[in-house]
């Protein structure tokens, strides 16, 4: 058992994944990360060292996150907080020119590997009076011309409201973060002017950093430029 918190984290290879990872390192938690990337995960292992432990698989997989959360728990011992933080937008937006086969990659990784999650990690954010953070987005709380992937960013939204009004019942805390445009992958194009990946971690971690009698339902970051 160490004294030190740990948070998983779901998409961790790179971008706000990653750079969680980081924040969370340098503030004294230790992290389970997963992610398919195995080549970019063992780099970041490699970067973290033993405060780091990789945990690989697939996030649209519930046994997979059952069994990396087990895996985290045991190597650490015990879990504090957890990232859901995998996600993917569309390559052909709208509805009537939009994609079936990529609108259901969307649903699994953006709402259903968030449920798994969040099914997979409460017995142990229970023991522990935990903390739960989503991955939200401004698009889950604007209206955006015909947008399904800003629809299911409005469910992580509704989901993580839903769960902090649940986990108070027992001590927990559950945190949406919602960050405007941020500079990553998920882009094909950079976006130099816009949010870099630790800025959303900074506002992670703001929030797990908080004393245990103070929750953050909803934290927004937006870019000045």
């Amino acid at each position: 058992m160490t004294d030190r918190k740990t948070l998983f984290i779901t998409g961790a290879s790179s971008g706000i994944g990653a750079a969680t990872a980081r924040a969370a390192v340098a503030a004294g938690w230790n992290v389970g990360l997963m992610a398919r990337s195995e080549d970019k995960l063992a780099e970041l292992h490699v970067e973290l060292g033993d405060a780091s432990l990789v945990v690989s698989g697939d996030a649209t997989n519930l046994a997979a996150q059952q069994g990396a959360i087990a895996a985290t728990v045991e190597h650490f011992g015990g879990l504090h907080g957890s990232f859901a933080n995998a996600g993917t937008g569309l390559d052909t937006p709208g509805t009537e020119n939009g994609d079936p086969d990529e609108w259901r990659k969307l649903i699994d990784l953006n709402i259903m590997a968030l449920l798994y999650t969040a099914k997979a990690s409460l017995p142990e954010l229970r023991k522990t009076r935990g903390h739960l953070v989503l991955t939200g987005s401004v698009a889950g709380k604007v209206h955006i011309p015909g947008s399904i992937y800003g629809a299911s960013k409005w469910f992580v939204h509704g989901y993580g409201g839903n769960m902090a009004q649940e986990m108070r019942e027992w001590g927990g805390r559950c945190t949406v973060i919602a960050p405007g445009m941020v500079d990553t992958g998920f882009f094909s194009e950079p976006k130099p002017d816009k949010l870099k990946p630790e800025d959303v971690a900074n506002a992670v971690m703001f929030a797990l950093c908080q004393p245990e009698r103070s929750n953050i339902p909803e934290l927004t970051v937006m870019p000045t430029g």
